[in-house]
């Protein structure tokens, strides 16, 4: 009994060291609090599939702050992707448990539980490549960043380094390449058509796929409206259902006349969509200081590669 009891420890001994290789410095997650990060792992992993592919790897992003940034892509993407992020420190283990539940039926992983500080945390930290132990450094790195920056500098973060297509990162690159503006002129649309993309934006395209990008669209709307976010007008109790596209692995260049094509005007949403005058949300705004907003970087921090293998 002792034998197999110390084997036992030694096991857990042994994957607690495994994973804990796999996770960034402490130190890395507490500098990104006044530092820009450089690049993050996940376009890391972009530009090598892009290499792999035989293409030259693209980057387009440009960092703007949050008070840069639209209301209405900060309510979408509350909305649609964390309606708790002002109320969990980084997890959500009630979406959690559903989800692992989903994989149980689907004998596979499927995308969804994970908040905004897990997905800021997979693409500083990580690759979208899926693993038990992916998940686990995941969640750490989340509670690290919960406890080492305030929830306006991890938004911030969060929609400045997001994919949104082949080679594009962060709201003012999208904002510009899909609706030729910058991320704070776009209207509650145009908010709610980039915040679709988030769970697979290399296929859920404006031009690739405008039918499931406009199903998309109209769901955030949806959700913002529920939100308080949007004046809900002549809509059912019941909300579109979700496009079954899940959190993608392999990167799938843009068309090519796209790139050197100009903007199209965006998918239009039904005409009993409009902004409320004075919303009051049920998710809260989040109202940081101007110190939070406006945070100096004059070197961009880049975290080290991580390994991420998958258990």
């Amino acid at each position: 009994m002792r034998r197999f009891l110390l084997l036992g420890l030694g096991v857990v001994a042994a994957v607690s060291v495994y994973l804990a290789l796999g996770l960034p410095s402490r130190g890395a997650v507490r500098a990104l609090a006044e530092t820009r990060p450089g690049k993050t792992s996940v376009m890391r992993q972009r530009e090598r599939e892009a290499e792999r592919a035989g293409r030259r790897p693209r980057t387009q992003q440009t960092w703007v702050p949050l008070s840069r940034i639209s209301r209405h892509l900060v309510h979408a993407v509350l909305a649609s992707e964390d309606q708790k992020f002002f109320g969990h420190e980084g997890v959500d283990w009630e979406a959690i448990q559903e989800s692992l539940e989903e994989d149980r039926r689907r004998w596979r992983f499927a995308r969804g539980g994970s908040t905004i500080t897990q997905q800021l945390a997979k693409n500083l930290f990580f690759t979208t490549h899926k693993s038990l132990a992916r998940k686990v450094r995941e969640l750490v790195a989340a509670r690290w960043l919960e406890a080492d920056l305030g929830k306006a500098r991890i938004l911030e973060l969060y929609l400045n380094v997001i994919e949104w297509g082949d080679g594009i990162y962060g709201a003012e690159a999208a904002a510009r390449r899909y609706f030729g503006k910058s991320a704070a002129g776009l209207s509650a649309d145009e908010a709610a058509g980039l915040a679709g993309m988030i769970p697979n934006p290399r296929r859920r395209h404006p031009k690739r796929n405008p039918a499931s990008f406009a199903r998309a669209q109209k769901r955030v709307l949806w959700l913002m409206a529920s939100a308080g976010y949007l004046e809900r007008s002549g809509l059912g109790a019941t909300p579109p259902p979700p496009e079954p596209v899940e959190e993608d692995d392999v990167a799938e260049p843009e068309p090519a006349e796209d790139a050197a094509a100009p903007s199209e005007p965006p998918v239009e949403a039904p005409p009993e969509w409009r902004e409320s005058p004075s919303p009051e949300p049920s998710v809260p705004s989040p109202e940081p200081s101007p110190a939070e907003l406006e945070t100096p970087s004059p070197e961009p921090y880049e975290p080290s590669p991580q390994p991420s293998p998958s258990v």
